[in-house]
């Protein structure tokens, strides 16, 4: 008999736990949940501090306020801003988001890296010249046999009355103008490679490989994915996240002795065996040089 008791009680007990467990789900989720007011950012789950960012880049583009910017980004606990804001641009496009889109993001990290609002220049306009002496007309016509009287009285001037003839007008006809055609490169049209220089500069980054894209009119684009491989690795970027050095530019950081290739998504270019040349500075030290490829569509 001691031990059906004890067996009974211990259902008992683990019945009540399961109960008093399940009751315990049903208040806390249900009848009283959990409320979040004023909650640090930096508790936010990753898709909405993409979200919290991308808010911050749109306020940013409409104030330049690079203080308010940064402390805001500063909320969310990131260790490298700067890197989050490039990663999730890249990731962004290449998720397919539209370039109009991600800019804001790609010119938030730009100004963060170099320390200031690049605030653009209003484009001028010329004012019409509005007459200072402004005088009243008043109109009085009269069709008499056709002839008509117009009444003018300037404010500053005697009063003028005179008659006129009237012309029948003739009506001219308007000919609507047709818009005009502009040839846009199609997004697929292939890349060709119209340049590849050296860079020897002492004073610029070692093994910089930069890109400059255009279309047939050599006009910079924006956008186009680069993917660059070799035996180690693989590495992919977008143009366009250096506003400040052209809308078609981008660069990667080479290593030396490593050979690259080279590929523009969406035109199938493909351009192997690029590596990092060597140069020499004034007191005949060798450092790594850097390269500079431009492309244009055909």
């Amino acid at each position: 008999m001691s031990r059906l008791n004890l067996r009974s009680q211990t259902l008992q007990l683990i019945l009540a736990l399961l109960i008093g467990l399940g009751l315990g789900l049903v208040y806390s989720w249900f009848l009283s949940p959990v409320t979040y007011v004023d909650a640090n950012p930096a508790i936010l789950r990753a898709d909405f501090k993409d979200q919290y960012r991308v808010v911050i880049a749109a306020s940013y583009e409409s104030t330049h306020d690079l203080a308010r910017a940064r402390a805001r980004l500063e909320l969310l606990g990131d260790v490298d801003p700067v890197g989050e804001l490039s990663a999730q641009a890249q990731r962004m496009l290449g998720a397919g988001e539209p370039f109009d889109k991600v800019r804001p993001l790609a010119q938030l990290a730009t100004d963060l890296n170099q320390g200031f609002a690049s605030i653009p220049t209003p484009t001028p306009f010329t004012a019409l010249n509005t007459p200072q002496g402004g005088f009243t007309i008043s109109a009085t016509e009269t069709q008499t046999e056709e002839a008509a009287v117009i009444e003018a009285t300037p404010t500053p001037f005697p009063t003028i009355l005179f008659e006129q003839t009237p012309i029948t007008p003739s009506v001219a006809e308007t000919n609507t103008p047709r818009p005009t055609f502009t040839p846009n490169p199609e997004p697929g049209a292939p890349f060709a490679l119209v340049g590849q220089d050296t860079v020897c500069a002492p004073a610029s980054q070692p093994g910089l490989l930069q890109f400059t894209l255009m279309d047939s009119r050599r006009r910079e684009i924006a956008g186009i994915e680069i993917i660059v491989t070799w035996n180690q690795g693989e590495d992919s970027f977008f143009t366009g996240f250096k506003p400040e050095l052209g809308n078609g530019y981008a660069d990667f950081i080479m290593q030396a002795d490593t050979v690259y290739s080279i590929r523009i998504v969406g035109g199938e270019t493909f351009i192997p065996n690029i590596i990092a040349p060597a140069c020499t500075d004034p007191n005949g030290v060798e450092y790594l040089g850097g390269l500079l490829l431009t492309f244009q569509q055909p």
